[in-house]
């Protein structure tokens, strides 16, 4: 077994925590690389003795992705491992840290690894990409969410979402989310979507601050294909954000396309928890 090590440099700024990972992975006779997150290569230095490997060299012969930050860090190494097929790990170094699997005080479970007592959960993603006037003009995947919202403009926009190009609803509001069951305890439990288990195979649609009575959180079965059109009415551009990256304007008209993608996140599971004592244990302790 080969584990890559990806630490937030900007959460672990002296590798201390990284380097207890490979020391106790090294107890356990198992052989590890590390690697920087995000393209960090240019930002940080060090003087602790770790050398790290360019990503593309690591990924092709390591079996698990040991993620150490906050959600957002593991977001962002979703999408290298999925296209990569490989499970990943997350260990906590953020606040809530919803999306990892262990802590610092917790790393005596990394002998489940050689013990083959683990489990991995499969998690369905989104393909994502924007149509503007018939042409394609931008294509993305993500594990929680696809957020169209009106930007710093005060005023609201128009949206009309669309369900296998049938109308589902049409709102005015500051936007909309259009998550997978692993988002629905991001953005869409913050704008009011129910809180769904990472196995069920849905979208979820949660308008935010929708100006209607009639605007609620939509679920659908995952084989569906969601469309959000912000509407020209609205004289306003909107914008798209997938799992919280950089923002991309849309143009008056423009559609955005939501369906499931051909790729899969890997999470390998250590604890005895299921989804419920995780959801008690996060949100009634912080």
């Amino acid at each position: 077994m080969h584990v890559l090590i990806s630490p937030n440099p900007y959460r672990d700024r002296q590798f201390t925590a990284a380097m207890r990972v490979r020391d106790k992975l090294s107890e356990l006779g198992v052989d590890s690389s590390f690697c920087l997150p995000f393209g960090t290569e240019q930002d940080v230095t060090t003087d602790c003795g770790i050398e790290f490997k360019p990503m593309e060299e690591v990924l092709p012969r390591c079996d698990v992705y040991i993620c150490l930050g906050g959600d957002g860090t593991i977001l962002h190494a979703s999408k290298v491992a999925a296209e990569h097929d490989i499970p990943i790990l997350g260990i906590n170094l953020g606040t809530l840290g919803f999306m990892s699997e262990l802590d610092l005080n917790s790393l005596d479970l990394l002998k489940k690894l050689t013990d083959g007592t683990y489990k991995v959960e499969s998690r369905l993603r989104l393909q994502v990409s924007v149509n503007s006037h018939g042409k394609l003009t931008y294509t993305e995947h993500a594990l929680n969410d696809a957020v169209i919202t009106k930007g710093a403009v005060a005023r609201v926009l128009q949206l009309t979402v669309s369900c296998n190009g049938r109308p589902m609803t049409s709102f005015s509001g500051d936007g909309v989310i259009v998550s997978t069951s692993t988002g629905s305890t991001a953005y869409s439990l913050s704008a009011g979507g129910p809180v769904v288990e990472p196995s069920a195979e849905v979208f979820l649609v949660t308008p935010i601050c929708a100006h209607g009575f009639s605007a609620h959180c939509i679920v659908t079965d995952a084989s569906r294909r969601i469309s959000v059109t912000s509407e020209k009415a609205t004289h306003r551009s909107a914008f798209l954000s997938v799992d919280g990256g950089r923002a991309v304007r849309m143009e008056y008209g423009d559609t955005v396309n939501i369906s499931r993608s051909d790729k899969v996140s890997k999470f390998i599971r250590l604890k005895e928890d299921d989804f419920f004592g995780t959801i008690h244990h996060k949100f009634t302790n912080r």
